[in-house]
Formats: structure tokens, sequence, C-alpha cells
């Protein structure tokens, strides 16, 4: 059974179509919005990537997204800085984050200087499962195989097949090597 939801984004009204399958609901974007978001990244999203509205971006181009990408609703990306995600990242095709932040600006610390901004790139490794609500801080790289825990403010870089949770991130498990 399918039913067609409207969500509004950035004055736009974004259409995905809901079907119900097992008692879940997969959202599925319709072809008006891979063209849309072509627009916004300057370039076509690979077929086997999702990007569910709404979707906040200031410098979509800044981005470069892999192949099995899937990005949940509400997420931000202020990429004034250029940004990857790697391939098959943010999460499992199953379990996908909502409300993650990709932050690559901040502003200098001097007082005086304060609305001088600073951007820095941020890099996801591939198959990177970031948890709902995390933000990922400038400069900040993600090792491969990594997991961001829900909730979790990463300022520094996460080395690969590890668990990192807290504000800020800790490191909390080995995952070994894959």
């Amino acid at each position: 059974m399918s039913k067609r939801k409207k969500y509004i984004k950035s004055c736009e009204i974004s259409e995905v179509i809901a079907v119900q399958l097992g008692g879940f609901e997969q959202k599925i974007l319709i072809e008006g919005n891979r063209k849309l978001l072509a627009q916004i990244l300057g370039r076509e999203l690979d077929e086997s990537s999702t990007i569910l509205p709404p979707f906040y971006v200031d410098y979509g181009k800044n981005i470069t997204i892999g192949k099995n990408v899937w990005v949940q609703q509400c997420c931000t990306f202020l990429t004034e800085a250029e940004s990857s995600l790697g391939t098959t990242c943010l999460s499992p095709r199953s379990l996908s984050p909502r409300i993650v932040n990709l932050i690559t600006l901040n502003h200098v610390m001097n007082p005086f200087e304060r609305s001088s901004t600073i951007a820095k790139p941020i890099k996801i490794g591939n198959r990177v499962w970031i948890g709902i609500a995390a933000t990922i801080m400038p400069g900040v790289t993600v090792g491969d195989n990594s997991i961001i825990a829900a909730g979790t403010v990463v300022t520094k870089d996460v080395p690969p097949n590890c668990i990192v949770a807290g504000v800020p991130a800790k490191k909390i498990k080995e995952l070994g090597n894959y």
C-alpha cells in the first residue's frame, strides 16, 4: 500500500512515497528529488545512494558522496570546506541516522574577530555508521568501519575500526580489523 507525503524543505515541497514493508515504513525518493539533489550537489547522486528530505545544506557542491550511502531525514551539512562521505557510509541501509550534523565551519577565538570564520574539511571513511543526533566538527576524519554513537560530538579524528561515544567523543571499543 503506498501513500504520498509532502515534506517542506527550505520553501520547496519534496514529495516522498511511503511504502509499508513488513510493518516498517520505507521512504523512497521520486525522480524529482534526484534532479533537485543534482543541482544542489553539482553532480548526480549515485543510484545506490539516497538522501531523504528534509536535507539541509549550505554549499552542496563541496560534498562528495560515495556509493551505497544512506542519509536519513533532517541531516544538516554545513560544508563551506570540501567534505566527503565514503562508500556504504552513514549507516547500513536498514539502520539510518537522523539529525546528523556535519559542520565544517567555526568562528575564530579572538573576540574582536568572531565574525570571521574558518572552514576545515570533514572526511567520513567507508562503511561508517553515524548514530542519531551525532555532530562531526570541522577538520575531522572518521576512519573506515567506525561507529559514531548517538548524540556524540566528534572534535578529533576517529581511527578506523572503533566505536566512539560521548561529548566530546572518546574511543570506547575496538572493532578489530575488517
